[in-house]
């Protein structure tokens, strides 16, 4: 793992006008000045209770949300600063595996469809056989066959459509994969394989992960370092081992109450993909 930032937050702050009655009007501060690196090839945890702006920042990152103010700087560039093309190959760079992997997928295409879609959106590839060749490649880095390419989602199972979903996400080569509570929609069993999945991507092909989740047994596999985001603001943040054995919010020690212990050191799940 590198020590190079590869994505940097830079006291980002996103706030909401509310209308109260005619003439009235209220802010909600959803972030405020959040500021922190993701360094190359690393897993950052961001944790938080709901309602805590990790969504609203997570939008902000993908370029989905203009912050109030503040930036964000991939690879050494503003991403609030970039148009047209310039954008499109950002977005390319950084893609996202949300919760619900059936919600994510469009229903109507197929799961080949959906892949070369994404290919052909960033020019990726030479016409639809290149295309098809690497929608095949990537099915079978996460597992599944190529049979998969003319089956609609609704014909796999959640842990299927995950491994899907990720590969959508993968085919266009990103550097960053945003995972937006990427098992909580999961059986626990289907869980691990996911997870160890993920893992073995990321040494692969050194990808670097901003992991969304309230899940600390999650946190504790995969993360190199933790956020905890509480209020809007980043009120705590280090190593795994360091804020969950000795946390010094108050919002981490509510979330640790409120959670099973977990091991840091174990970094590897039972099951295997």
């Amino acid at each position: 793992m590198s020590t190079e930032a590869i994505l940097r937050a830079v006291d980002v702050r996103q706030v909401f006008v509310q209308r109260q009655g005619l003439l009235r009007k209220s802010e909600m501060v959803a972030v405020d000045g959040v500021s922190f690196n993701l360094a190359k090839g690393s897993t950052t945890a961001l944790v938080g209770e709901s309602g805590s702006g990790k969504t609203t920042l997570a939008l902000i990152l993908l370029g989905l949300r203009r912050p109030t103010s503040g930036d964000v700087l991939f690879e050494g560039n503003s991403l609030l600063r970039l148009r047209g093309r310039d954008q499109l190959a950002l977005r390319r760079k950084m893609q996202v595996v949300f919760q619900d992997p059936y919600g994510s997928l469009q229903p109507r295409m197929t799961v080949g469809e959906a892949l070369m879609e994404a290919l052909q959106v960033h020019s990726i590839g030479q016409g639809r056989s290149e295309r098809q060749d690497r929608a095949v490649e990537q099915l079978r880095q996460v597992g599944m066959s190529p049979e998969t390419l003319k089956r609609y989602p609704h014909e796999f199972s959640g842990g299927q459509r995950q491994r899907i979903a990720i590969a959508r996400s993968l085919v266009v080569e990103p550097s960053v994969l945003i995972l937006d509570e990427p098992t909580s929609a999961l059986d626990m069993s289907v869980q691990s394989q996911v997870l160890n999945l993920l893992t073995e991507l990321q040494e692969q092909r050194e990808l670097t992960y901003l992991l969304i989740t309230h899940n600390l047994d999650v946190v504790g596999y995969m993360a190199d370092q933790v956020l905890v985001m509480d209020k809007g603001q980043i009120v705590e943040r280090g190593s795994v081992e360091a804020v969950m054995d000795t946390p010094q919010s108050e919002a981490t020690r509510r979330l640790l109450g409120s959670l099973l212990s977990v091991n840091p050191s174990e970094r590897r799940l039972a099951a295997s993909h």
